[in-house]
């Protein structure tokens, strides 16, 4: 088979069990791999609870993994989200898709409980179940080095062990399976982490069409202002939407009761570069080497984390933004959702933290100690906990990440729509709203976002399940992706073609969610954005949004999603 393998390894860690399942070609062309698939193998256990030893934590590579694609060395990792109860996906690049590739897998599927902590160590077709109490209680950091060479290392910090419910699952260190509390899930099973590595190539079924393929990518990809521009990603990384956003007044400032924050150029991209030396640095062949590191290695933040860490939460203090994205990142924690649940403390208490404070608040939550404790429940929980639920700046629970909904109204809606709760990864209306990509829309209005909404959460499904970069779809198309797809796989695939196999996994997800309890109600955005103004000035007025509008968009969308699913079975059907 071309592309992919058509393996399942499944391990139960209450039985110290394993085994390989055929996955049929079927399944594998209509779901395609990562997310897709990972959707797919849940079910049978998408009303399990989270911490259930019988929920399946399912690691899932796409078909063009293990290929010269571009930003094609990445994984989906799904199960059902601690933190919000619905189902769950999340996407990481790094070595350990690579490695679990070669190592003749497309998913690998973690059910049970071990009865002590133990890791998992996979080497093509041997698979073992070792020890891990020397490893309990130690940050990813260490854990990585003690393990790297053995393989790649999947693995998650004190806060996974202690059920945080937003913890991250780490990869190589500084790569996040992020948002929603996958390393809960993987805590709860009492894994501290996965080892792989293998030596099965991914075969291509047409190698001239493939590097065909892979060329009209790449063209376009440098041929982006965004992408490969002199201030685009590969400069600046995702710190260079500081300053973007920040200029539109809609960067979230103050627990989101301001859309402006003067001193965010403090840890803009350029200052950033200045004052840290910043250096190119990105996951396994990637061209567009996104991520940022300083003159001395250490990692540096995302764009949803400085701001998190800055604006959200009042402080301008560079290093300290720094420094709480390494204490994160080794203690494995979510950056956004543990700024954000900060944010709304601080919020409650009167006053926002200190830098020096803030730093000692993130080790409190990932070690659930004082305050901390009630905190590593996430902002929903804590503010109901106190009688302050409008001071919890999340939809379905999942704190809201930097982009203010006054500001941009196709990411509003998107926000009360997304499937895993208050996400701008769902959809990304920000290209169109704010870096006019592919088409220019006017960000103040919900005329013509439903239909768009739609259109962007079916592609950035197909994205998922391609298992390959957003990053890349802002220079190339789902058209240029499916050339790539049929050549890797043999099998024809068209960007229509893949639209619809996105619509089929965003029906199938939210068809998990309508069974677990998420109605209507769950897609509303937080009080605060329809009551109060955002910060106005230098010519830009960002007032409350509408909440009669943003209602009838919302129907809107509810019309052209259930349209497509009625068409869809009834096309099953027949």
């Amino acid at each position: 088979m071309s592309g992919w393998h058509g393996k399942a390894l499944h391990l139960d860690l209450s039985s110290g069990k394993s085994r390989t399942e055929t996955i049929s070609r079927d399944i594998l062309t209509s779901f395609l791999g990562g997310r897709g698939l990972g959707v797919h193998l849940m079910k049978d256990s998408f009303k399990l609870e989270p911490y259930d030893p019988s929920l399946p934590l399912i690691f899932a590579v796409g078909p063009l993994c293990g290929t010269p694609a571009p930003t094609s060395a990445r994984m989906a990792v799904v199960s059902r989200s601690p933190l919000t109860g619905t189902i769950f996906d999340s996407s990481v690049g790094g070595m350990f898709a690579l490695k679990l590739k070669a190592a003749g897998c497309d998913c690998l599927v973690v059910t049970g409980k071990a009865r002590s902590p133990v890791y998992l160590e996979i080497n093509d077709d041997r698979v073992e179940i070792k020890e891990a109490s020397s490893l309990w209680g130690k940050g990813c950091g260490e854990v990585n080095k003690a393990l790297e060479a053995a393989g790649a290392v999947a693995c998650i910090g004190p806060a996974g062990e202690r059920l945080v419910r937003f913890a991250n699952i780490m990869v190589g260190g500084a790569n996040s399976v992020g948002r929603g509390g996958m390393g809960a899930v993987m805590g709860a099973k009492n894994l501290k982490a996965v080892v792989v590595k293998g030596s099965i190539k991914t075969s291509i079924a047409d190698s001239e069409k493939f590097k065909q393929a892979r060329d009209d990518v790449m063209r376009l990809l440098r041929a982006s202002p965004v992408v490969m521009g002199e201030l685009g990603l590969t400069e600046y990384g995702t710190a260079a939407l500081v300053d973007i956003v920040g200029r539109r007044r809609m960067a979230p400032t103050e627990n989101f009761k301001k859309t402006f924050f003067p001193e965010a150029s403090a840890y803009s991209g350029p200052n950033l570069r200045k004052q840290f030396g910043s250096k190119k640095e990105g996951c396994a062949g990637c061209p567009i080497q996104c991520k940022k590191v300083t003159s001395c290695g250490r990692p540096m933040p995302e764009y949803e984390t400085l701001s998190h860490f800055g604006a959200l939460n009042a402080n301008s203090d560079a290093e300290s933004i720094i420094k709480a994205n390494l204490l994160c990142n080794n203690l494995g924690l979510d950056t956004i959702s543990t700024a954000a649940t900060i944010a709304a403390y601080g919020e409650t208490r009167g006053s926002f933290l200190s830098p020096d404070e803030l730093l000692d608040m993130v080790r409190k939550i990932a070690w659930r100690e004082d305050d901390g404790d009630r905190l590593a429940e996430g902002s929903r929980r804590y503010c109901g906990s106190i009688n302050r639920p409008n001071a919890s700046m999340s939809v379905k629970g999942l704190e809201l990440p930097a982009y203010d909904p006054r500001g941009s109204y196709g990411m509003a809606l998107a926000y009360g729509t997304s499937n895993r709760g208050g996400c701008h990864l769902r959809a990304y209306p920000i290209s169109q709203e704010i870096l006019r990509k592919p088409v220019a829309t006017d960000r103040f209005s919900f005329d013509g976002k439903a239909r768009l909404i739609k259109i962007a959460e079916d592609t950035n499904a197909v994205v998922d399940s391609l298992a390959v970069c957003k990053f890349a779809f802002l220079g190339a198309s789902i058209e240029e992706y499916a050339q790539v797809l049929a050549a890797a796989t043999g099998v024809e695939y068209t960007g229509q073609g893949l639209l619809k196999i996105g619509e089929n996994i965003i029906a199938l997800e939210r068809r998990y969610n309508a069974e677990n309890g998420f109605g209507e109600k769950e897609d509303f955005l937080p009080e605060r954005f329809f009551t109060e103004a955002g910060s106005s000035g230098e010519g830009i007025d960002v007032p409350a949004i509408d909440k009669k509008r943003f209602q009838e968009e919302l129907e809107r969308y509810y019309r052209i999603r259930l349209a497509s699913e009625k068409g869809r079975q009834a096309k099953e059907k027949g």
